[in-house]
């Protein structure tokens, strides 16, 4: 990365934060720190930063409020972090828009490693620009993965960078069936080493999205039982 990029860390715990920011920074990042959560979520707002690492409990503003915040106005990759292990916590943090869960206590140098992973997917699908618009369309819906837009019945969509990749990956590989662990290394790039609620939670959000009657009986992704996930064409 030429460019340092600049990384917004909102974590109460002052030796917490302040580790993960030596970390982060002999990696080459700048790193800013708040421990308040309203300050937390108006300078990540305000300010422009590449990835936001936000612990869930805080004062002023718990980090589900901030993620959803951001979210609604910013597409960067946010890392909840937490010490509570409850996967209804991952679930709805990863169901606001997160794109990372980690619970406490975790090394600093998987946290880097994670960071980095984040920003490289995340600087790849900017730069990822063709000549011309590559399109799937199947059934009434319409995916383009130049632009990164998707229509269902010419109604456009809006999806997070992480819904799109998943959505994307399906769809160009018909009636192949992914096991969770398959489609986590694919679209997070890294092994699941626990993390395969992220996958179920994205897959919900698709076919809330995407889907007439997503519950009972879907139109594009099937639930291939004691298997994976099946995009079916």
């Amino acid at each position: 990365m030429d460019e340092k990029k600049k990384i917004l860390i909102v974590e109460d715990e002052e030796s917490i934060a302040e580790l993960e920011r030596d970390y982060l920074e002999l990696s080459g990042f700048l790193v800013d720190i708040e421990a308040d959560g309203e300050q937390g979520a108006r300078r990540a707002l305000e300010q422009d930063y590449d990835l936001l690492i936000l612990d869930l409990m805080l004062p002023g503003k718990d980090g589900f409020e901030i993620c959803r915040e951001v979210r609604e106005q910013k597409d960067i990759p946010i890392l909840m972090v937490s010490a509570r292990r409850d996967d209804i916590d991952k679930i709805r943090g990863l169901g606001l828009g997160a794109d990372d869960y980690m619970t406490k206590p975790f090394s600093a140098s998987e946290l880097v490693a994670r960071v980095k992973a984040h920003l490289s997917r995340y600087e790849r699908l900017l730069g990822s620009g063709r000549e011309e618009n590559s399109t799937i369309e199947i059934r009434g819906l319409r995916i383009d993965s130049t632009a990164r837009r998707v229509w269902v019945n010419n109604e456009e969509v809006g999806f997070t960078s992480r819904e799109f990749d998943l959505l994307l990956f399906l769809a160009s590989h018909p009636n192949h069936v992914y096991t969770k662990e398959e489609l986590f290394r694919e679209i997070w790039k890294m092994d699941s080493v626990g993390d395969i609620a992220t996958v179920t939670v994205h897959i919900k959000k698709l076919r809330e999205k995407i889907e007439q009657n997503n519950a009972a009986r879907p139109q594009y992704i099937e639930t291939i039982w004691g298997v994976g996930y099946r995009f079916k064409v």
